[in-house]
């Protein structure tokens, strides 16, 4: 046993193939505190689909209260088919959106940085365009059409009618910007900002805000980019963006967007922020990008790595840990330089010079790498 610092980690493991790589990630960050001299203290709790069945709501408030005094969450994913009737009054979605309210986690950062070693086979996009190819997405995400009041379906058939609302505050818009602000300063001082100003208020407002924070930041470039065009030049030119900051729906469609830039769902990560401090830094939930992936639940075929690198924005972001974060992603990437694949990373025609492995060999070998001290510890 340690006697270094413990830290608190709440697991929503979830449904599909979340228990899989929640599992790889707690066993990726057990043997980090091992190798880093500090320990954590689990728990798990149900949300999703599976608390649908077990409790009958998403996620139980004594879970959120769990979670919340935690020093950070790591998700795996929510939903499958079982669950997935829009017009149900309880769906596994209800749980995220519970979460982010409560726990005021409010931005949402997604950071698409490409490995040639998977993006020269895996990414649909040519690989000149990938080179240099590393952004980050910050998503709004408590306002927005998803939080707004909405109206059912109502009237006889051919003549329905229903609305959804998108409101945004002053203060909403003006805390995730400064955010972005922050982020575009510590790394290559570029900010777009994503919008339909031409269409919406909220967006006029949105960008209205943005034009009274940039006298704060003149060491950062802003740019305004309407949301179709953006949706066209992060395939066109995705090496030209540094940080976006837009929206929540814009935002959630950008980034699944960008994630095939870097080959596959499951190579991204992905942090939700809120303004709480902990001892150690940020509070946050950290999940990968990916859905439930019900097809291949409980195969052993699961790409961990999304979640992994989710737990090294973890230690980064809310436990202070730059030295663990750093290792965990030399790891990973020290993997995939031996050859080591999930089988959605590997071309049918590369499989016989690639080691295809499953979620679970895949963690073994991060943690190999982890222990020995990558990259040079990478088993043969």
């Amino acid at each position: 046993m340690t006697d270094g610092p413990r830290y608190r980690i709440a697991t929503i493991p979830g449904d599909g193939v979340g228990p899989e790589v929640v599992a790889a990630a707690r066993r990726v960050l057990d043997a980090t505190g091992e190798r880093f001299g500090f320990a954590i203290d689990w728990s798990e709790h149900a949300a999703g689909g599976n608390a649908i069945d077990a409790y009958g709501v998403a996620i139980r408030d004594e879970d959120v209260a769990a979670c919340g005094a935690a020093d950070a969450i790591l998700l795996g994913a929510v939903g499958g088919p079982r669950w997935d009737n829009p017009t149900s009054p309880v769906r596994p979605e209800q749980a995220l959106f519970k979460l982010r309210g409560t726990l005021g986690l409010f931005a949402n950062l997604r950071p698409v940085a490409v490995n040639p070693l998977i993006a020269a086979s895996a990414a649909p996009v040519r690989p000149e365009l990938l080179e240099g190819v590393d952004l980050l997405i910050v998503r709004e995400l408590t306002g927005g059409l998803y939080f707004g009041d909405r109206v059912e379906a109502t009237g006889p058939v051919g003549e329905r009618h229903a609305s959804d609302q998108l409101p945004y505050s002053e203060p909403e818009i003006r805390r995730v910007v400064r955010l972005a602000f922050e982020l575009a300063r510590g790394r290559r001082g570029r900010l777009t900002s994503v919008d339909k100003a031409n269409v919406l208020a909220t967006s006029r407002l949105w960008r209205t805000v943005v034009e009274e924070l940039r006298p704060e930041y003149p060491d950062v470039e802003v740019g305004h980019q309407l949301v179709d065009s953006c949706a066209m030049l992060l395939i066109k030119q995705p090496a030209w963006f540094d940080v976006l900051v837009t929206e929540n729906l814009f935002g959630d469609i950008l980034s699944d967007e960008a994630g095939v830039l870097a080959g596959s769902l499951g190579m991204l990560p992905s942090a939700s922020l809120g303004e709480r401090k902990t001892a150690h830094g940020t509070f946050g939930l950290y999940e990968p990008i990916h859905g439930s992936a019900p097809d291949i639940a409980g195969q052993d075929r699961a790409n961990p790595i999304g979640t992994i690198l989710s737990s090294a924005m973890l230690l980064r972001l809310s436990l202070g840990r730059t030295d663990a974060a750093t290792a965990v992603e030399a790891a990973v990437t020290a993997t995939l330089g031996a050859g080591y694949r999930t089988g959605d990373l590997a071309g049918a025609g590369e499989r016989d010079s690639l080691r295809v492995v499953g979620t679970t060999a895949f963690a073994d070998a991060v943690v190999a790498a982890l222990v020995a001290g990558a990259p040079e510890g990478v088993p043969a």
